[in-house]
């Protein structure tokens, strides 16, 4: 019973310390935030976010983590009313992207995620979500709704673009002008990938 409290008690202060850094990070930025008044917000020591993620940056991964686990099914969720596997990955795309203009995703994920975390294609979330989109594009390839290209190379394309995309709203000056513009060049992009003549509606 101690065990499994101790277990307990350190998952409660790790998510108390993750609900505590989104809101530290949104608000003032990874490196503005104090870790001093972080961790008293939730009533706890600089030694508990210590002994559960090593450092600051320990701390910051695991909320990029769980926020771009959201993201991921947002999109999905936003995806979910079309009709077939190429509107489906197009569709969670276009709303991944769209994600760029919440503030909380624009300050945490997509500026300081790259600037302290390093490159977001080997984040623990991109790297589910790239497998996820080779899945898809593998499927559409057997059945012949996409132009013979490979695999592994069309999922990265469409992985990388969208959060470059994304990226490049976030830094914008003027994010809801620049989103329709850069949706519609990823669409273009992504659509050059799609086989005219298809043998299946994948």
């Amino acid at each position: 019973m101690v065990t499994k409290r101790r277990v307990e008690t350190r998952e409660e202060n790790r998510a108390k310390l993750i609900m505590a850094a989104r809101k530290a990070f949104a608000e003032k930025g990874f490196a503005a935030a104090s870790t001093d008044e972080l961790t008293a917000s939730v009533g706890l020591t600089r030694g508990a976010l210590y002994h559960n993620f090593g450092d600051k940056k320990g701390l910051l991964a695991a909320v990029v983590t769980q926020i771009d686990g959201e993201m991921a099914q947002r999109a999905k969720d936003e995806a979910s009313h079309t009709r077939d596997d190429w509107e489906r990955l197009l569709a969670e795309g276009v709303a991944y992207i769209k994600m760029a203009l919440d503030p909380e995703v624009r300050r945490i994920v997509l500026l300081d995620g790259p600037a302290f975390l390093g490159d977001p294609a080997q984040w623990p979330g991109q790297i589910s979500c790239l497998e996820a989109t080779r899945q898809t594009v593998k499927k559409m390839l057997d059945c012949g709704a996409l132009k013979a290209v490979d695999a592994d190379a069309a999922a990265h394309m469409l992985n990388s673009a969208a959060m470059n995309a994304a990226i490049w709203i976030a830094a914008s000056n003027e994010p809801e002008k620049a989103l329709p513009k850069i949706i519609a060049v990823f669409t273009q992009l992504a659509s050059g990938l799609r086989n005219p003549a298809p043998h299946c509606t994948a």
